[in-house]
């Protein structure tokens, strides 16, 4: 049952590449452990584009990434090279810091082709969040399939109808990739506490309401939810247990201590955080600055 429609925000990042952002949002900041979601493309990658993402730094989150199409080298400040293909998950802990970057293969620079993917930061709970940090690829073969009612899922992160993924979260954490044929129905069970329904395309009825192509149903906790499509649909579910304490997040920084973001943002303006190697450049701290919120009387 959906207990909250969510319609996220577009930002156009240069040459038709769209980012579409559903979470953090003004009347959910969170589900589960996932405190970002970020839906990109499908966008067309062109020679002499550049989409690049430059080094930049985080603490206290780990980053998901997932493609439906395309292709992006990951390096990161642990010597981490790892081409990110469709399928796959590839999960990065900062822990108390790591520094990465998200750059076009070498091999398709002079290459037409489609990149379309999601983004998602999950918070570390609060023994983790300053953990050493790790990198984690986990390959489209690695991740188990299973046939729900007409559709078919593939567990992402976590565990859901008798599979278990192999990617190594910190906290209970749900990441699922559902296919619908047309005509297709099946029932997602209230998995965990904290539930939440993205629509990538096509059409979904939720108990029998519609959502639309790119928004969010937060589900109503403890209720089963019925799904039908007419034509066929993509959707991604993301979910696991609340929050274990409020997040502060400031760009690419989480912590449940304002101090740590601001001795974060030191150490990168200081750049005390690590280098990428073979990569010299870097995106510098924002102008705007942190400013922790002022104590409640």
């Amino acid at each position: 049952m959906m207990r909250e429609r969510l319609i996220g925000h577009d930002k156009d990042l240069g040459g038709g590449f769209v980012v579409r952002r559903l979470l953090p949002h003004a009347r959910q900041r969170s589900v589960g452990p996932f405190i970002f979601f970020d839906h990109f493309g499908p966008a067309e990658e062109l020679p002499g584009v550049d989409h690049d993402v430059r080094p930049h730094p985080h603490i206290g989150l780990a980053t998901v990434s997932y493609l439906f199409d395309g292709a992006m080298m990951h390096r990161d400040s642990l010597g981490t090279q790892q081409l990110i293909e469709p399928g796959a998950i590839n999960w990065m802990t900062s822990g108390r810091g790591i520094v990465h970057s998200e750059r076009r293969p070498d091999h398709l620079r002079e290459t037409r082709y489609v990149n379309h993917g999601l983004q998602l930061w999950a918070a570390l709970p609060l023994a983790h969040e300053e953990t050493e940090p790790f990198f984690s690829h986990t390959p489209a073969e690695a991740i188990p399939e299973v046939s729900v009612g007409d559709g078919r899922v593939r567990v992402l992160v976590g565990e859901a109808f008798e599979a278990h993924s192999p990617v190594p979260a910190l906290s209970r954490t749900l990441y699922l990739d559902v296919w619908l044929p047309a005509g297709g129905r099946m029932v997602l069970p209230p998995l965990v506490p904290e539930l939440a329904l993205y629509l990538v395309e096509g059409d979904v009825e939720i108990d029998g309401e519609a959502l639309a192509p790119r928004e969010m149903a937060v589900l109503q906790a403890g209720q089963p939810s019925a799904l039908f499509t007419h034509a066929g649909a993509r959707l991604v579910v993301v979910g696991g247990d609340p929050l274990d304490a409020p997040r502060h997040m400031w760009w690419n920084f989480v912590s449940s201590r304002k101090e740590r973001i601001l001795q974060a943002s030191a150490d990168w303006e200081a750049m005390r955080m690590g280098v990428v190697p073979g990569d010299d450049e870097y995106i510098p701290l924002p102008a705007t600055r942190f400013t922790p919120p002022e104590p409640r009387s």
